[in-house]
């Protein structure tokens, strides 16, 4: 286990089979609105074009990646940006073998600082299910307040779930 700081890279022809590994767990589908896998093709396709301008394709995908030997361990998405409001979503995935290292909190405080001082945003928020009390714990952890509950937002099998939205003025 780590709780060393983690660092951020751009995607990379060679994180295919991550981002396919990635994408392809059922178990972080309702987090992430997916509902079927992802082909390597369409990974592939998406890496091609990974590296576009951020104000054209207002998103931003950053691989997390270990302190101690550069293995990639999650996903730090910046997306939804809105130019003339200075403010974009943010959302994390860390692989399901390392996650409770560490990893998230980590890579949330440098995502932040890239948020404020490289692509000098005004505000991040996010999108919580208020049954995932991990996540709401990072957020909160990260400096992240509640600004609302959207009341029966998600759909999962076993019925409808709250959506807790967070905000982070940088």
């Amino acid at each position: 286990m780590s709780s060393a700081p983690v660092f951020l890279r751009a995607l990379e022809d060679s994180d295919l089979e991550f981002l396919y590994a990635l994408e392809n767990d059922p178990a972080i589908w309702g987090v992430s609105d997916t509902m079927a896998p992802v082909s390597r093709y369409a990974l592939r396709e998406y890496l091609a074009h990974a590296a576009a301008d951020f104000y054209e394709v207002r998103q931003l995908r950053l691989v997390i990646c270990a302190p101690t030997d550069g293995r990639a361990v999650g996903i730090l998405d910046i997306f939804d940006f809105q130019p003339l409001h200075l403010r974009a979503g943010l959302g994390i995935t860390i692989l399901s073998a390392e996650r409770r290292c560490g990893y998230a909190l980590a890579a949330v405080a440098v995502g932040l600082e890239y948020a404020r001082l490289t692509l000098r945003l005004h505000q991040l928020y996010c999108t919580v299910a208020a049954t995932n009390q991990a996540s709401l714990r990072l957020f909160r952890k990260a400096g992240f307040r509640r600004v609302g509950i959207r009341q029966e937002w998600l759909r999962t099998d076993a019925g409808w779930n709250d959506a807790v939205e967070l905000q982070k003025i940088l």
